[in-house]
């Protein structure tokens, strides 16, 4: 896959000698970034932009009349949903023994086990996106189904389930913030990397008179492009493109144009 150097500016394309990505990184240790400090000596840096926090049980009783006996099934589209709904049900000293859980991706219901005791006639697994649970959702359609979910919920979620037809009610449990940046004041990177318009939004919220300058952006994903467009940013690197759906491979392809001067 060649990196398509009829859009690449140029002018901007200069040595990356250092990188900041927007994301913790994985707890395993290992990182698919690891080819770029073996081979290009880049030193990287991760550090998460937006952070979680847990809507307290007593707000969700005051502000949306929560009552967990109230349902019998929850649909979890997120580990941070599956988190904060049995935080939220310890808090409130709810057994939720007897629910159905409907989970949007195998990678959901592997983490539920953290949680239950896995029997797969209390779990209902889709393949990747919402609509892959509809067959599910219409078979248990008598059921009262609760949706956990942040302060910011997918259009095409509350769209899917309008269109089933189920009783379903969502919870705001948690909520995205901008992390404290303030130690990264001065701080310069050559290139930073984000994965959602939340990440932008808190670049501007620790660093108000933010100027790009020299420094490359990369971005995955048409939403992230468009918040950072909205700034008057340049995106220098995005993803996925027809060529790959990979952001660091992508990243990759820039630096060996880039470094190679």
């Amino acid at each position: 896959m060649n990196y398509n150097t009829k859009t690449l500016d140029s002018d901007r394309c200069k040595r990356v000698r250092s990188i900041l990505v927007s994301q913790p990184e994985k707890a395993n240790g290992t990182s698919p970034y690891d080819n770029l400090t073996n081979n290009y000596n880049i030193k990287i840096d991760f550090i998460p932009f937006i952070e979680v926090e847990g809507v307290p049980e007593l707000t969700l009783r005051k502000e949306e009349k929560l009552n967990l006996s109230n349902f019998t099934s929850v649909i979890f589209t997120s580990k941070n949903a599956i988190d904060n709904f049995f935080r939220v049900a310890n808090e409130m000293r709810f057994d939720p023994k007897g629910f159905k859980y409907f989970c949007q991706f195998e990678v959901l219901a592997n983490y539920l086990q953290i949680y239950i005791d896995y029997k797969k006639r209390n779990v209902f697994i889709g393949k990747k996106t919402i609509q892959d649970m509809a067959g599910y959702l219409k078979k248990h359609s008598k059921e009262k189904f609760l949706l956990p979910s942040s302060d910011i919920l997918n259009s095409t979620t509350v769209d899917c389930l309008n269109k089933l037809g189920i009783n379903w009610t969502r919870s705001c449990m948690y909520k995205t913030v901008s992390s404290d940046l303030s130690n990264l004041k001065d701080v310069s990177y050559d290139m930073l990397v984000f994965f959602s318009p939340l990440g932008i939004k808190s670049l501007f919220d620790n660093f108000p008179e933010f100027k790009q300058n020299d420094t490359r952006i990369a971005v995955y994903g048409s939403s992230t492009l468009e918040a950072v467009e909205r700034r008057g940013l340049i995106c220098d690197i995005k993803a996925p493109t027809v060529e790959s759906t990979s952001m660091i491979m992508n990243i990759e392809k820039y630096v060996e144009l880039s470094n190679k001067k």
